[in-house]
């Protein structure tokens, strides 16, 4: 989702997922095309780059709020050269997930491609949110060098990017479109969301939008002094917007004028649930949690299910057939479980290792989530993001992640890990740690605990603190409404090279940490293995360990892994102890083992095991962390 819809997102979408997520649905397998297959093979635990090709290639460094692309400039798909993506690649990443590439609503004349202008009164900033989507068949016209030649412009984008390792995930938004949803690229034989819908009722099973009969939208009133474009004078702002009836808006209010905090730029979808919450399709068999994507495709071929459901399988059918590896799903919390088999039980069937990953913020639907709703991965926001920024800011030590970490029990490599999105602040910013170092710990601890995905963020790797005012967006967090660049990026940028030259040596040396740490957790067959808490032991027993360290143990037949994180600002010497259970399984007898340091090839350590009880000696400096492997 995009950060500035909504202050708190966990809130709005329990209030909007009654309305919202449930069990069931259907629809016949008409598939337009068939899925190409990717060139990509990747093993092991994925490491996901999210970029936004908008800011990514450009090198413009006037940055001036709410600047247009002839003053701020813009970043294109033909950014990312060969040499670009190798240096992705080379950061660990195995995918990269280009966000904002589909054609979203953006304030700019466009009209001789034959793009109808959308209206600032309705639009985020002047570039845009990526998650109001105007034409879900072709991509954004800002990132072309030939806006006529886009979707040849981003086919060469996916190729060129297959041919450097990468398997290509991009935004799928299933809960809301743009309120100028309009295609121009969509295949025949498909129609338009709401081109056939009954506008004279609020719902109908196969309407695609939720209507207020007989009242006009009206734009929503600012309450803080907010103008469109800053109050730069343009022919569509004049407060109207015209949409008669009034659809409800995308985070589920159903008044004509939304609230300025409402998605007031989006339309919700209707996924068949009726505005009581009831559910207007087949309902999935609870039992189906055991079943594979195979069954679960059976069970819909014969059902009859709303209109909107085939309207997304015909969009993801478009882009599997495109080339692309899988998708993010925007807010899928918000979009019925039920669906969720429908579409991605279809997917599977065409693309067995599509990447299916879901923005999601409700932990009692995570488990419906991915056993019915056949997701990969899930955002791991509100547990372990949530506590270790916690840790971070000096609110919370680390304890709380023992219980988040065995509440994900049987889950938890289905958890995508990350400290850094574009919906979230930038670690180096001040209005989060202020410190790239402060980051590392987080990292390790999110790459490290489970067999789940990493997602790095552009410009993460180099301490980027997104500061700027850049017009809709404010500091904090990299912009994704307006025309800017980062400078960051700009700097390994150094025009079209892609190295460290430019670079300071604090920004070397953390890119190089993340590589280490990225390279490291695609191939250690020990984190995608056991896992044991180390943390609850030595809270009891460990010498000099508090609750600004946070500890585990990870293990595969011929690799053993203790993993040490220390979220102090200070140095710490401790001696970490190993239980008696651990050692048993390592088949450990009195003795010493030397373990080698895998993260930053700093010195090693001694493992003495006396008794039967092991013990680690450390010297941890501020914000260090160590990945230790028992020497075989």
């Amino acid at each position: 989702m995009d950060n500035q819809t909504t202050a708190d997102t966990a809130d709005s979408i329990h209030e909007t997922s009654q309305v919202s997520a449930a069990k069931g649905p259907a629809a016949e397998n008409t598939a337009l095309h068939t899925a190409t297959a990717s060139p990509v093979e990747t093993f092991g635990k994925p490491v996901i780059y999210q970029v936004l090709p908008r800011l990514f290639g450009n090198t413009n460094a006037t940055n001036k709020p709410w600047g247009t692309i002839e003053e701020n400039g813009v970043g294109k798909f033909s950014d990312f050269t060969p040499e670009a993506l190798q240096a992705v690649r080379e950061l660990g990443a195995n995918y990269i997930w280009y966000t904002g590439a589909l054609h979203h609503a953006v304030v700019r004349d466009y009209t001789e491609f034959g793009i109808a202008n959308d209206d600032p009164d309705v639009v985020k900033g002047r570039a845009g949110s990526p998650y109001a989507v105007k034409d879900y068949y072709s991509v954004n016209p800002d990132l072309a060098e030939d806006p006529a030649k886009r979707l040849q412009e981003f086919r060469e984008l996916i190729a060129r990017s297959h041919e450097a390792g990468l398997k290509v995930i991009i935004d799928i938004v299933p809960n809301h479109v743009a309120r100028n949803y309009q295609s121009l690229d969509k295949p025949e034989g498909v129609r338009d969301f709401g081109a056939d819908d009954d506008t004279s009722v609020a719902y109908a099973r196969d309407n695609n939008f939720y209507y207020v009969p007989g009242e006009p939208f009206q734009v929503p009133v600012a309450d803080d002094g907010y103008r469109p474009l800053n109050g730069e004078a343009h022919p569509l702002v004049d407060g109207e917007f015209t949409e008669v009836p009034a659809k409800w808006t995308g985070n589920g209010s159903r008044a004509p004028q939304p609230a300025q905090g409402d998605w007031y730029e989006t339309v919700k979808i209707n996924f068949g649930v009726r505005p009581d919450g009831s559910h207007d399709f087949a309902e999935l068999p609870a039992d189906f949690a055991n079943k594979d994507y195979k069954a679960h495709a059976a069970f819909w071929a014969d059902k009859d299910v709303p209109d909107s459901w085939k309207k997304f399988r015909e969009i993801t059918d478009y882009w599997l057939a495109f080339g692309v590896d899988g998708f993010r799903y925007d807010m899928s919390g918000m979009v019925p479980v039920a669906f969720w088999s429908y579409l991605n039980s279809s997917i599977k069937m065409q693309k067995p290792d599509a990447l299916l990953l879901a923005e999601i913020y409700q932990p009692d639907l995570y488990r419906d989530y991915i056993h019915l709703g056949k997701m990969d991965y899930l955002y791991d926001k509100v547990g372990t993001y949530d506590a270790i920024r916690a840790v971070m800011e000096g609110k919370a030590g680390t304890d709380p992640l023992v219980d988040i970490q065995n509440s994900l029990e049987g889950i938890e490599d289905n958890m995508l890990r990350f400290m850094e999105n574009h919906d979230e602040q930038r670690i180096s910013s001040p209005e989060f740690a202020g410190n790239p170092q402060a980051g590392i710990p987080a990292m390790v601890v999110s790459a490290t605990i489970s067999g789940a995905p990493t997602l790095l963020y552009f410009g993460q790797e180099l301490g980027e603190p997104g500061a700027g005012d850049a017009g809709f967006g404010k500091a904090s967090r990299t912009t994704i409404f307006d025309y800017w660049s980062v400078p960051s990026i700009r700097r390994w940028n150094n025009e079209g090279q892609f190295n460290s030259e430019n670079l300071s040596d604090a920004e070397q040396q953390l890119r190089d940490t993340y590589r280490r740490l990225l390279a490291f957790s695609t191939s250690s067959e020990a984190l995608r293995g056991d896992y044991t808490d180390l943390h609850s032991y030595n809270r009891k027993h460990g010498q000099g360990y508090s609750d600004q360290q946070f500890a585990f143990a990870r293990w595969a037949p011929q690799e053993r892994l203790v993993v040490v994180a220390n979220f102090a600002d200070t140095a710490k010497s401790l001696t970490l102890k190993l239980p008696a259970e651990l050692l048993q399984q390592w088949q450990l007898q009195d003795g010493r083992y030397p373990m080698s340091e895998k993260l930053q090839g700093a010195a090693g350590a001694e493992l003495s095991v006396e008794n039967g009880e092991g013990k680690v000696a450390l010297e941890l400096e501020p914000f260090e962390s160590v990945i230790l492997q028992l020497e075989n």
